[in-house]
């Protein structure tokens, strides 16, 4: 059985070595190190070779994000998985971002944890059920809105396909390099569909992209 390498990025001692016990039983999932901060989370992704870091989102020095953004870069292969306290939207869409393949709530049950670490090394998605609840909480309130919905039909082609890898977490910069366009001709795209379909932050894109089926929703188990 071939086991998943995991690293624990968290500025705390105790939740580290409790992370640590609790992980340690599981015949399939090996820790390799802690880190107490983003920059050291790079260092030791670089000498333990870890194939998963569960990443805490507030910690001291170079934050979680761009930590992540940082080791994606080097180790495109790396899974990141947020272990948060935080259920906060933009904190999930920044995550979603700088290149997670997951986000879970540090009071979830032990077994969605482990759900979460084998999804998300497999090479899926996973979300805390109660982050996708309160997400799908908000999809109905915009549903019940008495405001008529924008309609997906006034976007272009090139503003749907920009929608898209938006949703999908990619930035404007990433956007602009894959579509071989310029940054500005990116904003300028993201401003006129944002404008068009009555969207003021990432929350709401990402939750029209879901609701019109633009994006998938991550799988749970």
């Amino acid at each position: 059985m071939k086991r998943t390498r995991v690293l624990i990025a968290d500025d705390h001692t105790l939740f580290r070595q409790g992370m640590r016990t609790l992980l340690a039983s599981e015949p399939d999932i090996e820790i390799v190190g802690e880190a107490r901060s983003g920059n050291e989370a790079l260092l030791m992704v670089d000498q333990s070779r870890p194939d998963l870091v569960l990443m805490d989102v507030s910690m001291p020095g170079l934050s979680s994000f761009e930590a992540t953004r940082q080791l994606k870069r080097i180790r495109p292969d790396l899974k990141v998985l947020f272990l948060t306290m935080y259920d906060d939207e933009d904190y999930l869409l920044e995550s979603m971002q700088a290149g997670a393949s997951g986000y879970i709530l540090k009071d979830s049950p032990t077994e969605q944890l482990l759900a979460g670490i084998r999804d998300v090394q497999n090479g899926g998605s996973y979300l805390s059920p109660k982050m996708l609840a309160q997400l799908v909480d908000d999809f109905r309130t915009r549903i019940k809105s008495s405001v008529p919905q924008p309609r997906l039909a006034s976007l272009t082609p090139r503003e749907k396909e920009v929608l898209k890898l938006l949703a999908e977490g990619n930035s404007v910069k990433e956007i602009a390099s894959s579509l071989n366009l310029s940054v500005k001709t990116i904003e300028a795209h993201k401003f006129n569909l944002m404008r068009k379909l009555d969207i003021h932050n990432k929350a709401q894109l990402v939750q029209y992209a879901i609701q019109k089926k633009i994006i998938q929703l991550p799988v749970l188990a």
